[in-house]
């Protein structure tokens, strides 16, 4: 079922509707707010609805080297290079500490803008963004190098050598985030890389900008100096490509589909910048015979329609063992039916809508092209008739391994399932893929569990759980799921330089 309302009908929060009234909204560079007239203009849309939100700017050649000179400038200046780690942390706490205090605000943005259920930005995106920056807050002061003992033959008689490594900032980094998350997205690349004194161009999906933007009033108000933080809004052809190529960037963080990723590593060429990729995803979700059955149903289930499965990790491949198959299916089929579709405003509502028109016809084309495959829609399978970006959670069977729906990663609330006998089997079905994001194991039996963990193609692996997310864990993909990892103490690596240091004294 569904209840569409229009965005004006919900009691929203005094900040909502004042950063909302602007309607036309501007650049951040150097902590000042921008918007030249000859600039091309996006219309941001509740995706529930179609309703126009407000319009952002295509920041281009111009306003691109406007952000990566104030970055640039700010990376060795005393107002922040000559910051102590201590300083530096308080800015991240007190970041963390604004978002706190304007969460319901920015959970009505991240819904109005995305889609999703109120809940899910209130009380998991959100306050994972916050953790996010209060967890590198504390990797402020451990960027420590070492010294090394060294067995150099030929050193000058009577003299000694003291070496060691210091760790120093990449430099200005490009930070590429996606539509499906927008706000924990941007803090994952964000807070890390201002841990280890780098500044940052953050560039947003055009779909969904609003949350980002409000980040930079925020990040104002914290007292982060000019130019660490430049949020520049466009489209990814056009803004997100010319930062990916900018000789004035040094790193790009990069977070979308592996085509995109692809393209990133060709831009990045021309000045060999580093480049850390979270990628695309066809997880499995592989329940054993002895799974705890309302445990494994939900959480399968949960998986995938969970934001409308635009998810990186989305449980996308169900594998159920043959003697509970029947009962899986019919189990997550029940639960996809009971889901109420609807505005993420309505806190009744438990899916809503997709990013935009453009990727409902996307999933529901995998859709179709699966029927056409031979597949079988169980349940689901269609758009409703109304003006938002909706597709019904969608459960499909009789797949068989070569078909696209199988293969490709969707992103959408869609999941195919099938039976295996073996666990030989099913690991080989589970590691048939390009992908290597995440997977769940969903068994009673300790051995099983990791057993499959180790043996298991993924990033992630989940045990009776999936999509457990915390600051301090690494994630990231293998194979074409990306390279490099996030959150985690690793992931404040991706924005340092190791120097080595060789003295004779």
């Amino acid at each position: 079922m569904n209840d569409l309302t229009a965005a004006a009908s919900f009691d929203l929060k005094p900040g909502t509707t004042a950063f909302l009234s602007k309607r036309r909204h501007q650049l951040l560079i150097n902590n000042e707010w921008i918007d030249p007239p000859n600039l091309d203009r996006i219309d941001t849309l509740d995706p529930a609805t179609g309703e126009v939100l407000g319009d952002i700017p295509e920041a281009g050649k111009a306003e691109i080297e406007q952000a990566v000179s104030a970055a640039r400038a700010a990376l060795t200046s005393d107002a922040w290079h000559g910051l102590t780690g201590s300083a530096r942390s308080r800015l991240l706490w007190r970041m963390a500490d604004l978002m706190e205090e304007n969460i319901d605000e920015l959970s009505e943005l991240e819904t109005l803008d995305q889609g999703k259920p109120l809940g899910v930005g209130r009380w998991a995106e959100i306050p994972g963004s916050v953790e996010q920056f209060r967890f590198f807050a504390g990797q402020c002061n451990r960027l420590e190098g070492t010294q090394i003992p060294t067995s150099i033959a030929y050193q000058p008689p009577g003299k000694r050598i003291h070496a060691y490594t210091r760790k120093e900032p990449v430099g200005v980094v490009a930070a590429i985030v996606p539509w499906n998350s927008p706000i924990i997205m941007a803090a994952m690349k964000l807070a890390p890389a201002l841990a280890a004194g780098c500044t940052v161009i953050l560039k947003p999906a055009e779909d969904t900008s609003l949350t980002a933007l409000r980040l930079g009033e925020l990040a104002i108000e914290a007292g982060f100096p000019p130019g660490v933080i430049n949020i520049l809004t466009g489209r990814g052809e056009k803004t997100g490509k010319a930062l990916a190529k900018h000789p004035g960037i040094d790193k790009v963080a990069f977070t979308g589909s592996t085509g995109v990723g692809k393209q990133i590593l060709k831009y990045a060429r021309h000045n060999l910048k580093r480049v850390t990729l979270e990628l695309g995803g066809k997880s499995p979700v592989i329940v054993m015979g002895d799974a705890d059955m309302e445990a494994a149903i939900g959480g399968a289930a949960n998986s995938i329609f969970f934001n409308a499965g635009q998810v990186c990790v989305a449980g996308s491949r169900i594998y159920a063992h043959r003697s509970v198959y029947d009962q899986l299916v019919e189990g997550v089929s029940a639960y996809a039916d009971g889901l109420k579709l609807g505005h993420g405003l309505d806190q009744t509502t438990q899916c809503g809508p997709l990013v935009s028109k453009k990727q409902q016809a996307r999933v529901l084309g995998y859709i179709n092209q699966g029927k056409e495959d031979g597949a079988e829609v169980v349940t689901g399978g269609a758009a409703l008739d109304d003006p938002g970006s909706f597709v019904q959670p969608t459960v499909v069977a009789n797949v068989a391994p070569e078909m696209s729906i199988v293969r490709e990663e969707i992103f959408g609330p869609v999941c195919v399932v099938t039976p295996f006998d073996e666990n030989d089997e099913v690991l080989a079905l589970a590691n048939d893929s390009d992908y290597g994001l995440a997977a769940s194991i969903w068994t009673e039996s300790l051995s099983t569990a990791h057993h499959m963990a180790e043996d298991l193609q993924a990033g992630t692996v989940w045990i009776n759980s999936h999509s457990m997310y915390d600051a301090t864990l690494p994630i990231g993909g293998l194979k074409q799921s990306g390279w490099g990892r996030e959150s985690g103490q690793q992931a404040v690596e991706n924005y340092l330089e190791t120097k080595t240091v060789c003295a004779v004294l």
